[in-house]
C-alpha cells in the first residue's frame, strides 16, 4: 500500500496543498518539511483519521472531532476536504472526501426524473437511524430490567415476614432506580401495588419499542434507496458531524471513490486501506482528532480529568495510532512472548523444528542497544539490561537508558509487535531525542525493520534529510531551506 498524492484545498492552516509521492523511490521514505506552524502535523493527522476511521463505526467519532470548525459557505454547497490517491499494489485509486448538507444529495437527485419529486431523500436519515437505534437499545435494556423485577417481586411475595418483605421491597425499588428506571412512585407501595405498577410500565415500554421498530423500518427503507443510489455513483456515506460544539449534526461526510474501482468492492477496499495506515507522534502533540475537552486538558492544571488517560482511551480505539512513549516493559515482554509462541508453533507444524524468531529478536535488540544487552527473567516478569564494561557487566533498569535509546527501542517494538508490513506509516518528529548521528541513521533503521512500508516523516532534521536524496524531500509552505547546500528541512 502506497500513498501517491494528497490534495487539501483548505483545512485549518493547510491551503492549496498538493504533494506527490513516487512509489518507485527506493527507499520509499519521504521527509516532509516546513517552518513551524506550516501544517505538517495537521496533514498527517488528517490523512490518518480519514483513512483509518472512515469504515469503522466505533472510530467515526474521531472524524467528527477533527472536523470541528470545518463549515460550509451556504446550504447548497459542498466542500472538498481532501483528495487522496492510493496505490494498492495493482492499481491507483483516487478517494475524494467531501462535506455537504442535505441539499447536496437533493440537487443530484433532481437530475434524475425518477427521484425528482421525492422529499424523503435526505442524508439526515442516517442520523435519524442512529438516534432511533439508540432509543431501541435503551428501551430493550429497560424492558429486561422490568422483567427481572417482576420475577423478583413474585419471589418476594412468598416471603412470610412483613419486616423482611419491607426491607426487600425497598432494596428492589432502589435497584430499579439505579438501573435507570426512575418512573416509580415515590411512596413505598405494597408488593401487589409494585407488581401492578411495574407491569403497567412494562406494557408502556413494549408499546414504545414497537413504535420505535416501526419508525426504524420506515427509515431503513429510505436509507436502502439512498445507499443504493450512492452505491451506483461510487459514493460512500461516512458520518454526520457538527461544525460547532453542542449543535445538531447538520453536516455530512461523504467519500467518492474513483471509477476504476469495482463499485461492489469499494467499501471492502476502504476497509483494507484503513488497516494499512499508521500514525506515530510525540505524546505531547496536540491531536486534533481527540475531543475538544481532551485537548484542553493538556493546558489545564488541577483538573478532575487527566489528559494522558483521555489520550490512552483514544489510543485503545485506534489500533493504528502510536505515541513515542518510553518503551514499556509489558510491550517488550509481549514481543518476546509472541516470538516464543511462534517458534513453538513452528515446532508443532514441523514435528520438532523450532523457529528462530526469539534468537533473532534478541540479536536485533542487542544490536540496537550497542553495548547493552537485554536480560529477561525466566518467568518473563522482569526485564533489565546489562552494560558491558572493562569491570564486567553492570545491570541496568529500563529507566537507566537514555531518552533516545528508549524512543528508538519503542519504535522498533511498535513496528515489530504490530507486524506493520506493506503499510503507509506517518511519523511526526521522529528525530526528537536522537543524537544527529541517530537522526541520520533512523532512515536505515526503518528500512531494515520493515522495508515493505512507505514512511512519511514530518521533520525539522537536516541530518535526517541528508540520509536521502533531495528528490525524496517534500515541503509545505512556508518552506525552510538551508541555503549553503539547498537541502530543505
Amino acid at each position: 500500500m502506497k500513498l501517491l498524492q494528497v490534495q487539501v484545498p483548505d483545512f485549518r492552516v493547510l491551503k492549496d496543498v498538493d504533494i506527490k509521492f513516487d512509489r518507485r523511490f527506493v527507499p520509499n521514505i519521504f521527509p516532509l518539511g516546513s517552518l513551524n506552524g506550516g501544517g505538517k502535523s495537521t496533514l498527517l493527522q488528517l490523512v490518518f483519521v480519514l483513512l483509518h476511521c472512515c469504515t469503522n463505526p466505533g472510530r467515526k467519532v474521531f472524524i467528527k472531532n477533527l472536523l470541528h470548525g470545518f463549515t460550509l459557505n451556504d446550504d447548497s454547497s459542498d466542500r472538498v476536504l481532501a483528495i487522496i490517491k492510493i496505490w494498492d499494489g495493482e492499481k491507483e485509486v483516487e478517494i475524494k472526501f467531501l462535506v455537504c448538507h442535505n441539499t447536496y444529495i437533493e440537487n443530484i437527485l433532481k437530475q434524475d426524473h425518477e427521484y425528482k419529486n421525492s422529499e424523503d431523500w435526505k442524508l439526515s436519515n442516517f442520523q435519524e437511524l442512529e438516534n432511533i437505534t439508540k432509543k431501541i437499545s435503551k428501551t430493550e435494556q429497560d424492558i429486561e430490567q422490568l422483567e427481572k423485577a417482576i420475577n423478583k417481586i413474585e419471589t418476594y411475595q412468598e416471603i412470610q415476614s412483613d419486616s423482611s418483605r419491607r426491607i426487600r421491597l425497598i432494596d428492589l425499588m432502589n435497584g430499579l432506580r439505579n438501573a435507570g428506571i426512575n418512573k416509580l412512585r415515590r411512596r413505598l407501595p405494597s408488593i401487589e401495588e409494585l407488581k401492578e405498577e411495574v407491569e403497567e410500565m412494562l406494557d408502556i415500554y413494549n408499546i414504545n419499542l414497537n413504535e420505535y421498530y416501526q419508525e426504524k423500518e420506515k427509515i431503513d427503507i429510505v436509507l436502502q434507496k439512498i445507499s443504493t443510489y450512492l452505491h451506483e455513483k461510487n459514493i460512500v456515506y461516512i458520518c454526520n458531524y457538527s461544525s460547532e460544539i453542542d449543535t445538531e449534526e447538520k453536516e455530512f461526510v461523504l467519500c467518492e471513490i474513483g471509477d476504476n474501482l469495482d463499485t461492489n468492492k469499494a467499501e471492502a477496499w476502504l476497509d483494507e486501506v484503513s488497516n494499512k495506515i499508521f500514525l506515530a507522534a510525540p505524546i505531547s502533540q496536540v491531536f486534533l482528532f481527540t475531543s475538544q475537552t481532551s485537548r484542553r486538558l493538556l493546558f489545564k492544571q488541577n483538573s478532575d480529568r487527566d489528559y494522558n488517560s483521555e489520550l490512552k482511551m483514544s489510543k485503545s480505539k485506534l489500533p493504528g495510532f502510536f505515541t513515542y512513549d518510553f518503551a514499556q516493559t509489558d510491550l517488550l515482554i509481549k514481543v518476546f512472548t509472541n516470538a516464543i509462541n511462534e517458534d513453538s508453533r513452528d515446532a508443532i507444524e514441523t514435528e520438532g523444528e523450532y523457529g528462530k524468531r526469539y534468537k533473532a529478536l534478541l540479536d536485533d535488540l542487542n544490536l540496537l542497544l550497542a553495548n547493552k544487552k537485554v536480560n529477561i527473567s525466566t518467568d518473563f516478569s522482569k526485564i533489565t539490561f546489562k552494560l558491558d564494561t572493562n569491570d564486567g557487566n553492570i545491570e541496568l533498569s529500563p529507566e537507566d537508558l537514555s531518552h533516545g535509546e528508549l524512543k528508538r527501542l519503542s519504535i522498533y517494538l511498535w513496528i515489530k509487535y504490530s507486524k506493520i508490513k506493506n503499510a503507509i506509516v506517518l511519523m511526526d518528529e521522529i528525530e526528537i531525542g536522537f543524537h544527529p548521528d541517530w537522526q541520520y541513521e533512523i532512515i536505515r533503521d526503518l528500512e531494515e525493520w520493515s522495508s515493505s512500508n512507505q514512511y512519511i516523516l514530518a521533520t525539522h532534521s537536516y541530518q535526517l534529510c541528508r540520509a536521502l536524496t533531495p528528490a525524496h524531500v517534500r515541503e509545505l509552505e512556508p518552506k525552510l531551506i538551508k541555503s549553503d547546500n539547498n537541502i530543505p528541512l
